[in-house]
């Protein structure tokens, strides 16, 4: 886990340095990076455990897996926040290497980026105020329902007709639970879970269902060699455990689906007890 270690932190939320000349693929620079040998990946400061900004690192089961993935290729990794919605297209215009937020594979989003191999499965979490009657997706109907703008969970609410409140991060999306201004927040289940429990009983999580992609990085269209030394990385940390151990450190408990793979799935992960 010492590689978990080799991240560099930035806290800020933009940067001016861009594509051009100086990305292109070189022997000095291989991947096409903004700067040789370190991987800049733009994520988010607000949504534990996946990715989140603590004590001025930036954290997550997401980030601390791609710092692991991306030493395997011998690369460092410098995090830099932004908003969702924002994300993908920062990607795709080489602001950032990579983006590292929990994102979901969909077919519209792969018309922005490339993505990589799927590392991890997700539910859907619909957090309520304590003393909510809302007891599932189904009750949503007329509800003022609040979105993280851009994320599959906006997709979902305007799949089923629900017309919701988009705000641009997920503490937006908790305030308007606790002061009341929302029936309902559909969220990455674990984002919710921990958001609820955070909350001093003021959110409860009703309901949750499996999301029917995986989610993956995020790569600018064509950056192919970076893209498959990094699925190549992710084979490694799962085959070597930290994949297994960084899902108990960050989801204790939490049950993987038995026709989940993670990576390219010619690579088996440990079980929770050969690496306990």
């Amino acid at each position: 886990m010492a590689a978990l270690g080799a991240a560099t932190v930035l806290a800020a939320a933009t940067l001016t340095a861009c594509g051009g000349d100086d990305a292109a693929p070189s022997a000095e620079n291989p991947y096409g990076l903004l700067q040789p040998g370190v991987l800049r990946a733009g994520t988010l400061t607000d949504a534990p455990p996946n990715v989140y900004l603590k004590d001025g690192k930036f954290t997550g089961f997401d980030n601390d897996l791609l710092v692991a993935a991306a030493a395997k290729v011998g690369l460092k990794v410098e995090f830099v926040g932004t908003d969702f919605s924002a994300l993908l297209s920062q990607v795709n215009n080489r602001k950032f290497d990579i983006g590292s937020s929990s994102i979901t594979i969909t077919e519209a989003r792969k018309k922005t980026v490339d993505f990589g191999n799927g590392y991890d499965f997700g539910y859907f979490g619909l957090n309520v105020p304590a003393g909510s009657p809302i007891t599932g997706f189904d009750q949503l109907a007329g509800k003022r329902v609040v979105v993280v703008q851009g994320t599959v969970q906006d997709d979902y609410a305007t799949t089923k007709g629900l017309d919701p409140v988009r705000v641009p991060d997920y503490n937006g999306a908790i305030n308007q639970l606790k002061a009341g201004t929302a029936d309902a927040w559909i969220a990455p289940a674990e984002i919710g879970e921990k958001s609820a429990a955070d909350s001093n009983g003021k959110i409860t999580v009703a309901a949750k269902e499996l999301s029917p992609a995986p989610t993956a990085y995020a790569f600018a269209k064509g950056n192919d060699k970076l893209r498959e030394a990094l699925d190549k990385g992710l084979d490694e940390v799962i085959a070597d455990g930290t994949w297994t151990r960084l899902q108990q450190q960050y989801y204790p408990g939490r049950p993987i689906p038995a026709e989940f793979r993670p990576g390219s799935g010619t690579v088996a992960a440990p079980s929770a007890s050969a690496t306990s």
